[in-house]
């Protein structure tokens, strides 16, 4: 059937109404504070390329909170976490149990910090290394109670906080690298602005739960964590081939060329923000239609279509002007190797297919596509560890490995789901879905 990308624009927008259009604006203002801190780090650090090795790392590790933010929300929202001064309860009970497990891992990540700096590509940046692990245990926190606050409908906060996040890394990473941190300065900037959100949303959700009686859950933190392990699994796969290549890039060239391919790397993901974007709309319409009984690949087909309109003018636009284009966003010496522009953006345009083709069958309850994704994210490392001398080279088998998974991807997601007598419940509510998963 033809792709219709304007239908989909007008479904994407009647869906982003009301609150959630709040919401996808203080999204779009986060990835806008994310690529304004990229070029500040990118133009201010002589080893950029350092930073991105240790942030492709902590993103790997923000895959369960990024989960739990699903899994709370709608545990929340149906009351089974409980209410009034039983949620309170439950809040109080889940932050104990994150204060000892962060205890425990920041202890253990220090012990270890200079081995995880040299997994990670930095050796001489170990304390910046170690503070990954802890970063990541505080951003459980942080996902945890935007969970909560998007079950219970308070979405201004969420979308704050979303906003604020990347506010707060620019400015802190920036202040410190000012007085000379470098890039441990700059890394840190994460952990901080973790920490302030996670103190910005307790203040919000004790102004947002009102000191009523109610019963409290009986589901700890790790319950829910663990009863996410398909999504977790998912995004923890699209999250390696989106940032391993980074970390590997580290390992085998020079500084120079090391940052310069991550700063690259960066402008060519491009996509995949949109591609997230997308997935708000591809995963609730396709449980939707799916539970009425209805064929749901042509939201797959649209949403893909939406990618490839998007992807011809960003292609062109980098084949033309790429060297100029980092040139004037990232100067003139990280544009060293702006001839992996257009592989790595047909690379990561792919990936950007690979993560919708996940999401759709994420939706269908799928699970079996995990296996064969994950050897192909595993090929990826053994492959670009072989050593490839030039950055080329190494761009051309980023996009190799990229496109055999986004082929699997598609031939197990547009295969036909079987049908589903939909019930007169089904076709009167939303579907459950892993939205954001």
């Amino acid at each position: 059937m033809p792709i219709r990308s304007s239908s989909l624009l007008n479904k994407v927008a009647a869906a982003a109404g009301g609150p959630g259009a709040g919401l996808a604006i203080a999204m779009i203002v986060s990835n806008l504070l994310g690529l304004i801190a990229a070029v500040v780090f990118a133009r201010a650090l002589p080893d950029y390329g350092a930073l991105a090795a240790l942030v492709s790392y902590l993103v790997i590790l923000t895959v369960g909170g990024q989960a739990l933010q699903v899994a709370t929300a709608r545990e929340s929202a149906v009351g089974r976490l409980g209410e009034g001064v039983g949620l309170r309860a439950t809040l109080r009970s889940w932050g104990r149990s994150l204060a000892i497990g962060t205890l425990i891992i920041t202890v253990i990540s220090i012990l270890a910090r200079h081995q995880i700096a040299a997994a990670v590509g930095v050796p001489n940046e170990s304390w910046a290394a170690a503070a990954g692990l802890p970063a990541g245990c505080v951003y459980v926190g942080v996902c945890s109670l935007r969970g909560i606050l998007q079950g219970l409908g308070h979405y201004r906060e969420v979308g704050v906080s979303l906003a604020g996040e990347q506010a707060v890394r620019l400015l802190a990473g920036g202040l410190l690298v000012a007085l000379g941190a470098g890039v441990a300065g700059a890394y840190l900037g994460s952990l901080i602005c973790y920490l302030a959100m996670l103190a910005y949303l307790v203040l919000a959700l004790r102004r947002a739960v009102p000191a009523t009686a109610g019963p409290r859950s009986a589901r700890t933190l790790w319950q829910i964590l663990a009863s996410s392990g398909l999504p977790v699994a998912a995004l923890a796969v699209i999250q390696f081939l989106q940032n391993i290549d980074l970390i590997i890039a580290k390992h085998l060239f020079d500084e120079r060329v090391a940052s310069a391919y991550a700063a690259t790397a960066v402008a060519a993901k491009v996509l995949i923000w949109l591609a997230m974007g997308v997935g708000y709309y591809l995963v609730p319409e396709t449980s939707r239609r799916h539970a009425q009984g209805h064929d749901p690949r042509p939201v797959l087909l649209q949403s893909l279509g939406m990618i490839a309109v998007c992807a011809i003018p960003v292609l062109l636009i980098f084949g033309f002007g790429g060297h100029e284009l980092l040139s004037i966003v990232f100067g003139a010496k990280r544009a060293a190797v702006s001839d992996t522009l257009v592989p790595l953006a047909i690379a990561f345009t792919v990936l950007a297919i690979t993560y919708l083709a996940v999401q759709y069958m994420l939706a269908l309850g799928r699970a079996r596509f995990l296996v064969i994704l994950a050897l192909v994210a595993i090929a990826e490392p053994v492959a670009l560890l072989e050593g490839p001398s030039r950055p080329e080279t190494f761009a051309t088998i980023v996009l190799v490995v990229q496109a055999a998974g986004a082929a699997f991807a598609c031939l197990m997601a547009l295969r036909r789901p079987p049908a589903t007598a939909p019930t007169p419940a089904e076709t009167q509510r939303p579907a459950q879905t892993l939205e954001k998963a």
